[in-house]
């Protein structure tokens, strides 16, 4: 039995949560975006002070301690070029 159909799908969703989609299946949420950060690590983080939009790629200096919050339109991006198409910026650090 092969698990294409499911990582297909999974992958799809995984796609349309980090574009700011939201889901219609009950919990399906939670499982994606525990999977999403395994293939999609760029973190879209919205700035409490001035609302400017930045994301952070691994390494950089505040990737670790910067934490997606959904409800307020932070997501995760699969590429750098998804996040600047997106309105984001890379942070400074």
């Amino acid at each position: 039995m092969s698990n294409f159909p499911l990582i297909v799908i999974a992958a799809a969703t995984a796609t349309f949560l980090a574009a700011g989609g939201h889901s219609l299946f009950p919990g399906i949420t939670r499982y994606v975006q525990a999977n999403v950060s395994t293939s999609c690590r760029i973190k879209g983080n919205i700035s409490i002070d001035t609302g400017e939009r930045i994301y952070h790629v691994p390494g950089q200096e505040y990737y670790e301690q910067t934490k997606i919050r959904h409800r307020y339109g932070e997501r995760w991006f699969c590429s750098e070029a998804d996040a600047r198409a997106a309105g984001w910026r890379r942070a400074r650090q």
